[in-house]
């Protein structure tokens, strides 16, 4: 009677089966591992976020704060202050000859540069420095050493090497309606901010110099 016999690959199924054991081991511990990955990756993302939204917060803020400062009375004559005496010294400096011209209709300013013989035309191009003025800082008149006063349309400072051609007072109002003076003295070339509406320095005719 004929014999059939089947090898057995006992080892071979035994491995099989440690290898499919082994590998579902590894795919849940791969599984494991990519969730905790997704997961520190997306804490990483909300930092970045929050990282970002604060800076554009701050940034806001100071610029809200800067816009807030500039329309402030004390920000706005100093930089009239500022810009008169730069144009002083960059005259003072130099050959240069600079022009400030003040509009109190229109509540605003313009430092230029003179570079055309015809003093009456304000080129683009000599525009320095152009500000506007708001209900903060008004200017109210001013006033020249030679005496002329100015409320109504445009006053002008000019200054070249030798100083300023004329000295005078431009009188401002704050909030308050409390008056100040931005006093310009062509003896010594200064440009200085005083309270209330000062008296300014005039020139002595030549019969009331003793020498």
């Amino acid at each position: 009677m004929p014999t059939c016999t089947v090898p057995m690959h006992t080892d071979c199924v035994v491995c099989d089966a440690s290898c499919v054991m082994r590998t579902k081991s590894d795919m849940r511990n791969s599984q494991y591992a990519i969730r905790n990955t997704r997961h520190g990756f997306t804490m990483t993302e909300m930092v970045v976020v929050i990282i970002v939204v604060s800076l554009f917060v701050l940034l806001v803020q100071a610029n809200l704060f800067g816009l807030l400062r500039k329309n402030t009375f004390r920000a706005q004559v100093q930089d009239l202050v500022c810009t008169m005496q730069m144009a002083a010294s960059a005259a003072a400096e130099s050959n240069r000859r600079y022009e400030l011209i003040i509009d109190p209709t229109e509540q605003n300013y313009i430092l230029r540069e003179i570079t055309s013989p015809d003093l009456s035309q304000v080129l683009q191009e000599e525009i320095i420095v152009e500000n506007d003025l708001s209900d903060n800082c008004r200017v109210v008149y001013i006033e020249f050493d030679d005496g002329e006063s100015i409320n109504d349309g445009w006053a002008k400072f000019r200054v070249g090497h030798s100083g300023w051609q004329y000295g005078g007072k431009i009188v401002l109002l704050d909030k308050k309606e409390r008056p100040y003076s931005v006093v310009v003295n062509r003896l010594n070339r200064t440009v200085s901010l005083k309270e209330g509406d000062v008296e300014i320095l005039k020139p002595k005719a030549k019969e009331e110099v003793p020498f």
